[in-house]
């Protein structure tokens, strides 16, 4: 079964850390990303842009509105995501409580829907 798991974090504690503190971070996740792949868990991830890049867009009346950066303000930001393939919910659990960001952020995993397998 597949499980998405949305990283979050702090963007403000990020712009504030040190580069050989970034860099260390970064190494945690290329290291948990690697063995993910090997164990044959990872389906795919991303590190997003800053939410001060984003645009959220709605529908309203027929017509697009657009908006520069997120659609609410939160403590923690939405930064990437993993998606992983798991056994069950505990599998997926144990898998992102080793993704770096749990330690410092939250990571929320929800499983994936598939369709396929639908009456």
């Amino acid at each position: 079964m597949k499980y998405l798991c949305l990283l979050y974090d702090d963007e403000r504690v990020w712009a504030t850390m040190s580069k050989p503190d970034i860099d260390a971070v970064m190494g945690d996740y290329f290291a948990f990303t690697s063995g993910i792949q090997a164990s044959g868990q990872y389906v795919a991830g991303e590190a997003l842009e800053p939410t001060q890049t984003a645009t959220t867009v709605r529908v309203r009346h027929g017509k697009a509105v657009t908006t520069d950066g997120p659609f609410a303000e939160t403590k923690e930001q939405l930064g990437g995501f993993y998606l992983i393939e798991a056994k069950d919910l505990n599998d997926a659990l144990a898998v992102a409580a080793k993704i770096p960001a749990a330690r410092t952020g939250c990571v929320e995993v929800r499983p994936v829907v598939d369709f396929s397998q639908q009456p």
